[in-house]
């Protein structure tokens, strides 16, 4: 059995991974301030910490537990709050991490599973679909602190041996989503939808983003657990989705009457993002199986029952 920390894991992402390492039979442990995360969203049978990553209790849970491996999740996640605010951004992001990777180093950690993200270290692509050769050019802080993240991990394993896997997330909706992030379009739309409210799409709605279910995501974090060497892998499906295209999507699923509406374009907002997973399959196993509709359809009837 395997003893594992998830940070994060009141979260949208992370608290799904928790469901499936606990299913699998691991010890597993969940670090989260819920300043993002929901206490519904934790699971009972997981030991629940409530600590910011940059405390000291959250580095002494290290000593205290021995962990084998840390899944990354907690984060300063808001791409417009890191523009208002970067240092609070690289706060959480960078030295939250750092106070984790230390203590662990020290206790004898193993393995560190890391949430980066494709969908802002990249920038405007220079060809398509992105791969992890594809020149590195994050528009936002919040990129930028975890492209310095993914550089850490790299360090710490040349420097103690510390397994690392990074997986540079595409845009990642689901049941349990909230409106924060770089997808939290989807919930926004649904949310709105459901209520009868106003849906506004910035700029033309032709910018378009490569859309991963969180089932799929939690199915690369094991792939990750398993691979016995370290490294970064995109996880994305190659498919990319406009803003317009997507809200029709969701109108179609709620039932929704709603017209479409068009609000000024976002500034420095990044026009296309898509990744390629081809080096996920290749090391990792790993696909996608669940495309935007049935993604959708599920996601969807989750927010229904909400």
């Amino acid at each position: 059995m395997n003893r594992i920390l998830v940070t994060g894991g009141a979260g949208f992402i992370a608290s799904h991974i928790v469901d499936a390492l606990l299913d699998r039979g691991d010890e597993v442990h969940i670090l989260d301030d819920l300043s993002g995360g929901k206490r519904e969203n934790l699971n009972t049978e997981a030991q629940f910490h409530e600590f910011d990553v940059r405390s000291q209790q959250a580095a002494a849970l290290f000593e205290k537990y021995t962990f084998d491996t840390l899944v990354h999740h907690a984060a300063q996640m808001d791409v417009r709050k890191s523009v208002a605010d970067p240092s609070f951004d690289a706060d959480v992001n960078i030295r939250g991490t750092l106070n984790l990777l230390e203590a662990g180093r020290k206790a004898g950690l193993k393995k560190v599973v890391f949430a980066s993200t494709g969908g802002a270290i990249y920038g405007e692509p220079e060809y398509a679909p992105q791969d992890e050769r594809h020149v590195l050019q994050p528009l936002s802080p919040y990129g930028i602190t975890k492209f310095c993240v993914e550089k850490y991990l790299e360090y710490y394993h040349h420097q103690y041996g510390l397994q690392y896997v990074a997986l540079r997330y595409g845009n990642v909706y689901g049941p349990r989503q909230n409106p924060h992030g770089e997808a939290g379009v989807v919930a926004i739309f649904s949310r709105r939808m459901f209520a009868g409210e106003e849906v506004l799409i910035n700029g033309d709605g032709l910018q378009t983003r490569d859309y991963v279910f969180v089932e799929d995501v939690v199915r690369a974090n094991l792939a990750a657990l398993k691979y016995e060497e370290s490294g970064i892998f995109n996880v994305g499906t190659g498919i990319e989705t406009s803003v317009v295209d997507l809200f029709r999507l969701i109108r179609e699923f709620t039932g929704s009457i709603i017209e479409e509406k068009h609000a000024p374009e976002q500034p420095g907002e990044q026009r296309r993002s898509v990744l390629s997973a081809a080096l996920a399959k290749e090391q990792l196993s790993w696909t996608p199986r669940i495309g935007i509709r049935k993604g959708l359809d599920k996601t969807v009837a989750w927010f229904r029952n909400e």
